[in-house]
């Protein structure tokens, strides 16, 4: 394994991080007071518009899709670093076309989906013209166990029906979205649980389709992107609008969840690294009880197990990616489980570390870090909760010290 950065990645990421340092990081509060002088919140934040024919005209555009003719054609490997460094503003992967649910949304459609599929909305979506949302989990069944969705999708004719109840459908709330990729059960009584989920497309001005209301994320609406419940009542799309065929929507879900859950975890990682770098500036000037709080030991350990725990996910994550590329994301389903656990866990920490170290300032939107941990804390349950990964890698563990079944 050689996680060292190819000359094309060096480049790119030199050049990523010269645009965060010009445009990103100096307009942080300008991105702030325009939302929170606009109108109406749940309207593109104007800064970001501005900034995206930038990043474009610089060839920091759609850097996650690894497939030709449509992205940058990076490795998952490749394109880790790079995630991490515009994790580091909550709003910046938006700038290059690079956030989710749009990245996973788009290697949907380009693995899956038709041609009268692509270039009805792959194409916008590449050129940053419209949004979507994915739309899975549902709020009367545990849907950490995805088998348990309800939503039904009926064939009628040339025609599907869709009824149900969606919720976390992140990206509803924005104006920009178009398309909804809605998973659903087309064959309920097939013996292979498996095979009973299909994914279709809805665009959003389907009659039936309503947002009843936009989730808040520990008191964060996450305007203009959000995260909404949604109604289906008897919504009706053409049966093109499936993607890849009945019974095939867990075939795309594990397709599409695996690079996702290395972009969520670098960003993450980006996310923990800026905690760290809050704490190392807070300390050094702030003076509690007559010395400066970076000569309380206490402190030096935080930052010192900071720098361990970071660096340990971040290697994590490099192999789960190296791995996911060298054999595919089934595969790889261990080390992807490992990282989903270990780095929204590490973030956490240390984001809590920063927040004792801030005190009071910690806890307000002043410092940033509220807003941080709750994003870090939410990572631990979406793709995925904790729970469910730990379980399945127990029994990988286990399945490794089973007795080989006695010979006839």
């Amino acid at each position: 394994m050689d996680f060292a950065f190819s000359e094309k990645v060096q480049i790119l990421r030199e050049k990523l991080l010269a645009f965060m340092d010009r445009y990103i990081y100096p307009n942080e509060a300008t991105y702030d007071r325009q939302l929170a002088e606009a109108k109406d919140r749940w309207q593109p934040v104007p800064i970001v518009e501005e900034l995206k024919p930038i990043a474009r005209a610089e060839g920091l555009w759609n850097l996650f899709l690894p497939h030709a003719p449509y992205g940058a054609g990076l490795s998952n490997h490749e394109y880790a670093p790079l995630a991490e460094i515009m994790g580091r503003v909550s709003w910046a992967s938006e700038v290059f076309n690079c956030s989710a649910p749009d990245t996973g949304n788009m290697e949907t459609l380009v693995l899956y989906g038709s041609e009268e599929q692509k270039k009805r909305w792959l194409e916008p979506l590449l050129e940053g013209r419209i949004r979507s949302c994915f739309a899975m989990t549902e709020p009367d069944v545990a849907s950490s166990d995805a088998t348990n969705i309800r939503t039904s999708i009926r064939r009628e004719g040339d025609e599907y029906v869709i009824n149900g109840r969606k919720w976390w459908s992140s990206g509803a709330g924005d104006p920009r979205c178009a398309i909804f990729i809605v998973m659903g059960k087309t064959d309920p009584d097939n013996p292979d649980k498996y095979r009973q989920q299909s994914m279709i497309l809805v665009p959003r001005d389907t009659p039936g389709l309503t947002i009843k209301r936009m989730l808040p994320v520990f008191g964060y609406d996450d305007a203009p992107h959000g995260h909404g419940e949604l109604i289906f009542e008897n919504v009706r799309v053409p049966a093109s609008n499936i993607l890849l065929g009945e019974g095939r929507g867990f075939e795309i879900a594990q397709g599409r969840l695996g690079p996702g859950r290395i972009h969520h975890c670098m960003r993450t990682i980006g996310l923990a690294e800026r905690a760290l770098e809050k704490i190392c500036e807070r300390v050094n000037t702030r003076i509690a009880f007559g010395r400066p709080l970076a000569e309380q030991g206490v402190i030096l350990e935080r930052i010192a197990n900071a720098r361990i725990m970071i660096d340990q996910a971040r290697l994590l994550v490099y192999h789960a990616a190296w791995k996911m590329d060298q054999v595919g994301n089934k595969e790889a389903r261990r080390e992807i489980a490992e990282i989903k656990v270990a780095v929204p866990n590490m973030a956490c920490q240390v984001i809590d570390w920063a927040m004792q170290a801030f005190g009071g300032a910690g806890v307000t939107v002043d410092s940033g870090l509220a807003r941080m941990y709750a994003t870090a804390r939410t990572m631990r349950i979406v793709d995925g909760p904790d729970e469910v990964h730990r379980y399945q890698l127990g029994r990988l563990e286990l399945a490794k010290y089973r007795q080989a079944p006695p010979r006839a």
